[in-house]
């Protein structure tokens, strides 16, 4: 069984239905004059109210994009340079996901990076300290809604007070569908995949009055935030798996929560065995523990014999083994660690079948090394 949701989850059946139904419907450009062109401008034009609504947004500060990763680079390099005149230097907190500091990277500026907390809650206190430093050359700031390894969530509305009139960029595609975001960004990022909606994509967020401008080439088809062909079909999808799962949220969001509540629990009585992140302001549906003495790939393969489908090491490096940063800055073991994340449809059966092999698993690969 797949306790693996945190990347990807399952196509929700709204957006499987609503994307069949729009593969037919779709197709054309929607740019064109033409009826099918027309047709397929009122179906994206829908999907983005239905975006905005879903969100408490203006339809036209939504903007579809190709993924959550290309949204989180629109989103802060076009603020950035939104605010070139104001500053240059843009802070961000030590646990962003990888595509902020990719784009950090790319762009070439300054940066600064603000501690977190044991829990991986940004430290207010240092925060501060950065803006006293770069009062006169700070552009932007980066911080996430929730920490998409260890489920912490941030308090947006904490930073935001302390930030000022400073622009918060927030990247929350960990939290859209699973978790409310308080609506005081400046700019945002999501990712219609990690709520049920299709991979492809993403949604860039402009409040209308934010310093944003367009940090790369534009195409000729007119989008002033985005580019390429519009996936009328994808977005559609999207639009309606968001939709869902909003209505479903807080009976899912309560029982995950117990879920997770459940693991945290058994896995804290286990020998040698460390629970990160924050165990009551977290997503609902994460969990990441560390085993000493074992590495993480050994335990997913380990499990995923047993039947079960877990993730290790850092949410967005695991597969080059590169040890997470995020742990690294909250001060926890980078090795040994694995995490899971529920579906929807997750049971407690599965739970408890879970925590029933974790055990066994985690003693024979010790006594394998000699612990």
């Amino acid at each position: 069984m797949d306790l693996d949701a945190v990347s990807s989850t399952p196509l929700h059946p709204s957006a499987r239905t609503t994307l069949m139904a729009a593969l037919d419907q779709g197709w054309a450009d929607p740019r064109r004059l033409h009826h099918e062109g027309r047709r397929a401008r009122m179906l994206l034009d829908n999907a983005r109210e239905v975006v905005a609504h879903c969100l408490s947004l203006r339809p036209d500060e939504v903007t579809f994009t190709t993924s959550g990763t290309d949204a989180v680079h629109r989103g802060l390099l076009g603020l950035a340079h939104g605010r070139r005149r104001h500053g240059a230097t843009v802070a961000h907190s030590a646990v962003e996901h990888s595509s902020v500091l990719h784009a950090l990277d790319w762009r070439g500026g300054p940066t600064v990076e603000v501690p977190v907390l044991r829990s991986g809650a940004l430290d207010l206190a240092a925060l501060d300290t950065v803006l006293d430093e770069h009062a006169d050359d700070l552009a932007a700031f980066a911080l996430q809604s929730a920490n998409h390894e260890v489920g912490t969530r941030q308090d947006l509305v904490a930073a935001k007070e302390h930030l000022g009139d400073i622009p918060l960029f927030t990247d929350a595609c960990a939290s859209w569908g699973h978790s409310p975001v308080p609506a005081v960004w400046d700019v945002a990022a999501g990712s219609a995949h990690k709520w049920g909606g299709p991979a492809g994509v993403g949604l860039l967020l402009v409040r209308k009055g934010a310093r944003w401008r367009h940090p790369f080439p534009v195409d000729d088809r007119g989008d002033e935030r985005a580019s390429g062909f519009d996936n009328v079909p994808g977005v559609l999808a999207a639009a309606a798996a968001l939709q869902a799962t909003l209505t479903e949220g807080e009976a899912t969001q309560r029982r995950q929560h117990a879920q997770i509540e459940r693991i945290r629990r058994a896995v804290s009585t286990m020998e040698d065995v460390d629970v990160v992140g924050d165990p009551e302001d977290r997503l609902p549906h994460v969990v990441t523990f560390s085993c000493l003495y074992l590495d993480g790939e050994s335990l997913v393969t380990e499990l995923d014999r047993a039947g079960f489908g877990i993730a290790s090491g850092s949410a967005c490096t695991s597969s080059t083994m590169t040890p997470s940063h995020v742990l690294a800055a909250m001060g926890a073991l980078t090795h040994g660690n694995v995490r899971l994340s529920l579906h929807r449809d997750t049971t407690d059966a599965q739970i408890d079948a879970f925590l029933a092999v974790l055990p066994r698993v985690v003693n024979d690969l010790r006594a394998r090394i000699g612990m």
